[in-house]
């Protein structure tokens, strides 16, 4: 079965909540990840965490441009945040990680949130 950006991105919110809901703010985000790739294992959906994604300026290849922090079937960015709170500048860098990786959805979740749908921005890239 091929899954649409929108259903990864559903797949990955409920994770994210059963997260929360278990542990609440206040961890670091590294703890997050782990928990979340962890229970993204289960779903047998393909992953990669902590995938370097190059660069390419005119003639010159960096081969890390960026780390995404989980990219979900090869579609959907995940990015975590254990902050204060979401500034425009986060949602600015996910969607130049967008841009680079040619993807059309990320989700950016600061998962440092009294109410966790209060930490996810949805973020569209062409899509």
């Amino acid at each position: 079965m091929l899954l649409t950006e929108n259903d990864i991105a559903t797949k990955a919110l409920d994770i994210c909540f059963n997260i929360h809901t278990r542990y609440g703010p206040g961890l670091f985000e590294s703890v997050y990840e782990e928990i979340f790739c962890y229970e993204w294992n289960k779903t047998g959906i393909p992953f990669k965490r902590q995938q370097g994604i190059a660069l390419v300026h005119e003639t010159i290849k960096m081969d890390v441009g960026f780390r995404a922090d989980v990219i979900l079937d090869s579609k959907v960015i995940l990015e975590l945040k254990s902050i204060e709170a979401l500034a425009d500048i986060h949602y600015k860098q996910v969607l130049t990680y967008l841009k680079l990786t040619h993807l059309k959805l990320a989700l950016l979740v600061n998962i440092n949130v009294v109410l966790l749908k209060n930490g996810i921005k949805r973020v569209a890239n062409k899509l």
